[in-house]
């Protein structure tokens, strides 16, 4: 249900003073949740947690490889493998029983390995690009567009030879994958899936014409009627049929008693 680990960067993303949490690493934590178990991280400053494990380089180290000279793996791999027989024959020196009849009841107790194996890969945060388009390690990868929106933050698992986009948070489903595509070679490539793009613009709303037949006026509408312009409103209200009546000037003059005004001619010679 645990497994012991020393303070290893592969586990421990830093390290802390005694008694405080322990940052595990995102990767080591993932691996964890997939083959459901615990990690075990060992205390500070205690090289002794783990004897048992480090016992085992010492053993082989003296009973196979201590004076002795290999050519080759292959002749190395059959001097491990003849001592192999030797030493699950004895008595363990902790518990007393034999070490072989012992490893078959811990094999038996172990529990079954999940069905699809976990993949180690590189994870990154990149946004969408209003294309749909991911840029990662210089080449672009698409998703679909209706499932994402522009801007938005994915994470980007990648391995050697394949690439997986998936959403930060999952769908109602419980599913966070959001297309995968094989790496591309190089850099400047654009990986593409035509299905990704269903529901883009295309162009196709757009008006166009070829100059020989000139295009509809766009105030107009189905039926010929000026529709969407400021000459329309105008005549859709009331106020533009309303009779204004118009007096001259000079009415004004005789209602205040005033003499219209004019200019000052020369004065005639006496």
């Amino acid at each position: 249900m645990s497994i012991v680990y020393d303070r290893t960067k592969t586990v421990v993303r830093r390290h802390v003073a005694p008694g405080e949490a322990v940052p595990l690493h995102p990767e080591a934590v993932g691996f964890a949740g997939h083959y459901d178990f615990d990690i075990d991280v060992l205390a500070a400053y205690r090289p002794t947690g783990k004897g048992r494990v480090e016992r085992q380089v010492l053993i082989v180290r003296d009973h196979v490889l201590s004076g002795r000279a290999f050519s080759s793996i292959e002749e190395l791999d059959s001097a491990f493998n003849a001592w192999v027989p030797l030493r699950r024959a004895k008595s363990h020196g902790t518990h007393g029983e034999v070490i072989g009849h012992r490893a078959i009841r811990d094999h038996m107790a172990l529990r079954p390995l999940p069905a699809t194996p976990y993949v180690v890969t590189q994870r990154h945060l990149r946004y969408v690009g209003k294309d749909c388009l991911v840029a990662f390690d210089a080449n672009l990868y698409s998703v679909p567009a209706r499932k994402v929106r522009p801007r938005q933050l994915v994470e980007v698992r990648a391995t050697k030879t394949q690439i997986s986009l998936h959403a930060t948070m999952p769908n109602a489903d419980g599913e966070t994958l959001l297309a995968t595509h094989q790496r591309a070679v190089g850099r400047g490539s654009c990986v593409v899936d035509e299905k990704h793009w269903d529901g883009l613009p295309d162009g196709r709303n757009r008006r166009t014409t070829t100059g020989d037949v000139p295009p509809r006026p766009r105030h107009q509408d189905a039926l010929g009627q000026e529709a969407g312009s400021l000459m329309a409103l105008l005549n859709r209200a009331a106020a533009v049929r309303v009779e204004v009546g118009r007096r001259p000037l000079s009415v004004y003059d005789e209602l205040t008693g005033t003499r219209p005004f004019t200019h000052p001619t020369p004065e005639e010679p006496s």
